[in-house]
């Protein structure tokens, strides 16, 4: 649930990590690890201001 701004998560988490949405077709995808297939998972998107993202290595 988000209330004012704030993320509050009640269920168990298994796993975070990050990923940048990238192009596909029209549309747009995430990539994910095939051992979470078939698992509930949220997707956040995060405001940076109009930045992108700097890649890592």
């Amino acid at each position: 649930m988000v209330f004012n701004g704030k993320l509050n998560l009640s269920d168990d988490v298994e796993v975070v990590f990050e990923k940048t949405v990238t192009k596909f077709g029209t549309g747009a995808k995430l990539d994910c690890p095939k051992e979470h297939m078939d698992k509930q998972a949220y997707i956040l998107i995060i405001k940076r201001n109009g930045k992108k993202r700097q890649k890592t290595k």
